[in-house]
């Protein structure tokens, strides 16, 4: 079973949103009075400031990104050298055979530009295969253990690159799906610290009202500030 997408609540970015945080843990310490009516407690700020804090420390994607994209150049690079050894074999196999005849058409390498990651780590297992089986007969041109074992080896350091590659795919899903869980904890908290102080000052100070209030765009904002001038 797929599992199911976690969507962020708030429309802003999570750098905004901790700005935003920080700024309202500092409004509910001048005001922690008022709030401890509400059963708002100093701990409980406490733990929204750790909150907070922990949040800000989380890679971003761009950052996951990144690594991600080093990971594939890495893999590319292994790949194209992988393909020049498999290449400079396959040159010495045709200077023995034709590349109609079966022994040449064994090794598997004709479509290798187009071939996945996969399907070039599985060439790269047959030639070597088929490289030794047929080392009697290519001796002559070349092709022993150390050819064989070039093949071997940029092959190994592919497979390690295309699986560190999928790691870092992975990872940066994980972290994702990590980062708008922890967002959501935090926007929830910071939703009902500002209601609170809202409701706290509706009636007796509409400048501190305002403080606490969260615009979720910037037109929203326009909007509250015409509103306020028409009044």
């Amino acid at each position: 079973m797929k599992k199911q997408h976690i969507n962020r609540k708030h429309n802003f970015p999570d750098a905004d949103l901790y700005q935003l945080s920080v700024n309202a843990i500092k409004l509910a310490k001048r005001d922690l009075d008022q709030f401890k009516t509400y059963g708002y407690s100093e701990d409980r700020l406490r733990t929204f400031f750790n909150l907070t804090e922990r949040f800000k420390e989380l890679p971003d994607d761009e950052e996951l990104l990144g690594d991600q994209m080093l990971m594939t150049e890495k893999k590319k690079e292994a790949a194209e050298q992988l393909k020049s050894a498999i290449r400079s074999l396959m040159m010495r196999v045709a200077m023995k055979y034709s590349n109609k005849t079966g022994r040449y058409r064994k090794f598997g390498t004709s479509k290798m530009g187009d071939m996945t990651d996969a399907q070039l780590i599985f060439c790269a297992r047959r030639v070597v295969r088929v490289a030794r089986q047929q080392a009697d007969f290519l001796d002559d041109v070349g092709i022993n253990d150390n050819t064989i074992r070039r093949i071997s080896e940029a092959s190994q350091r592919f497979e390690n690159a295309v699986n560190i590659q999928h790691d870092r795919v992975a990872n940066r899903d994980i972290a994702v799906e990590t980062r708008v869980q922890k967002s959501n904890k935090l926007y929830e908290e910071l939703i009902i610290l500002c209601n609170i102080g809202k409701d706290i000052w509706a009636e007796h100070d509409p400048a501190k009202y305002e403080q606490y209030t969260i615009y979720e765009s910037n037109n929203e904002q326009k909007k509250a500030r015409k509103k306020a001038t028409e009044v």
